[in-house]
C-alpha cells in the first residue's frame, strides 16, 4: 500500500508539472505574439508613409515584399514543424518533468573557436575605443591606434596558444622560468631594450570598422556552435546514454555498461576559462572515443558523478489492483 500510494503521488506530481509547464508555455506565447503585433503597428504607424503616398509597385516595395514573405514562409514552417523538432532544450524541459529520473545531465560540443572568447571581447572593446579615438572624444583622441592593436595582437596570440596546443600547469611553469631566464640573459649583456625593438615592426592599427567586423565573425560562429548544440547533444541518464543527431528522433541509445566517461582538464590555461572535455569511451574497441567541450566543468563533472554512482529505478505508471 505505501509504495502504491508514493507510486500515485509520483504520478500525480508529474501530471501537475507537465500541465503547469505547458500552461506557463501557453501564456508565453501568447504574450510574445502581442507584443510583437504590437510594435510592429508602432513601427508602421510611425516609420511608414501614408497609403496615399505609398508607390506600391517600386523597388522598395517590391523588397519589403520579399522580406514579409520570407519571415512569413518562416514562422509558418516554425508553427508546422515545431512539434516534431527534438532541440536540447525541449530535453531538458522532458527530463525535469520525468518523476524516474532525479539525475541526468545533457551536454553538447562546443567549438574550440569560443575559446577565442577573450579575443571577442577585445575586439568589440577595440573597435568602441578605436571610434571615440577617431572622433576625439575625451582622453581616447590621444591614445595611438599602434597601441590598441599591440594589446588586441598579445591577447589574440594568447587565445591561439590556448586554443592550438594543450598547455599544462608543468609546461606553464617551464615557459615562465624560461623566458625569465632568458630575459636575465639579455639584462646581462644588456639586450634588454634592443630586443624589445624589434616589436615595434609588429605595430598593428586597425581602424573602428576592422575590430568590429572581427568580433562580429568571432560571436556569429559560436552562435552557430550553440545552434547545432540544439540538435547534436548527449543525454546521459543513470541507466543508458542517449546520443542525438539530428532535428527529429534520429540517435542512438546505449546502456550504462557499454560506455565509460572521464573528465579532462589537463589544459590549465582551458581549465581557467571554466572548460574541459567530457570523453566517452565504448566497451567495442571498434568505436572511437568521443570528446565533448563543454563549459562550466566542474559543475558538469559533479553531475556527471552523481548520474554515473546510481541506478534508476522505474516506477510503474499505472495503479496495481488491491488484494
Amino acid at each position: 500500500m505505501e509504495e502504491q500510494n508514493v507510486t500515485d503521488s509520483r504520478n500525480a506530481d508529474g501530471r501537475n508539472n507537465s500541465k503547469n509547464a505547458k500552461s506557463k508555455k501557453k501564456i508565453i506565447w501568447i504574450s510574445g505574439i502581442v507584443i510583437l503585433i504590437v510594435i510592429l503597428l508602432i513601427l508602421a504607424y510611425f516609420l511608414l508613409p501614408k497609403p496615399s503616398e505609398i508607390e506600391w509597385l517600386s523597388n522598395q516595395m517590391i523588397a519589403l515584399y520579399i522580406a514579409i514573405g520570407l519571415i512569413a514562409a518562416a514562422i509558418g514552417a516554425w508553427f508546422i514543424l515545431r512539434k516534431t523538432f527534438r532541440t536540447r532544450l525541449k530535453m531538458q524541459l522532458v527530463m525535469k518533468l520525468d518523476p524516474d529520473v532525479s539525475d541526468w545531465l545533457i551536454i553538447f560540443n562546443w567549438t574550440p573557436k569560443i575559446l577565442y572568447a577573450p579575443t571577442i571581447v577585445a575586439s568589440i572593446l577595440a573597435s568602441v575605443i578605436m571610434y571615440l579615438n577617431e572622433i576625439g572624444f575625451c582622453f581616447f583622441g590621444s591614445i595611438p591606434g599602434v597601441v590598441i592593436g599591440g594589446i588586441w595582437l598579445a591577447i589574440f596570440f594568447l587565445n591561439f596558444l590556448i586554443e592550438e596546443y594543450s598547455i599544462s600547469i608543468k609546461i606553464l611553469i617551464i615557459t615562465l622560468v624560461s623566458l625569465g631566464c632568458f630575459f636575465l640573459w639579455l639584462h646581462l649583456l644588456g639586450w634588454v631594450v634592443g630586443f624589445l625593438r624589434l616589436f615595434k615592426h609588429l605595430a598593428l592599427s586597425v581602424n573602428a570598422t576592422g575590430y568590429l567586423l572581427v568580433g562580429i565573425i568571432g560571436l556569429f560562429t559560436i552562435l552557430i556552435s550553440w545552434l547545432k548544440g540544439l540538435f547534436y547533444y548527449m543525454t546521459i541518464t543513470p541507466n543508458y546514454m542517449n546520443l542525438q543527431e539530428g532535428p527529429t528522433e534520429s540517435g542512438e541509445q546505449i546502456g550504462r555498461e557499454d560506455y565509460n566517461s572521464r573528465i579532462d582538464t589537463s589544459d590549465f590555461l582551458e581549465r581557467l576559462m571554466g572548460f574541459g572535455r567530457i570523453i566517452i569511451t565504448f566497451k567495442d574497441r571498434k568505436r572511437e572515443p568521443i570528446s565533448i567541450l563543454t563549459w562550466r566543468i566542474q559543475k558538469k563533472a559533479q553531475m556527471l558523478e552523481k548520474v554515473r554512482a546510481k541506478f534508476a529505478i522505474d516506477y510503474p505508471q499505472q495503479t496495481q489492483p488491491k488484494i
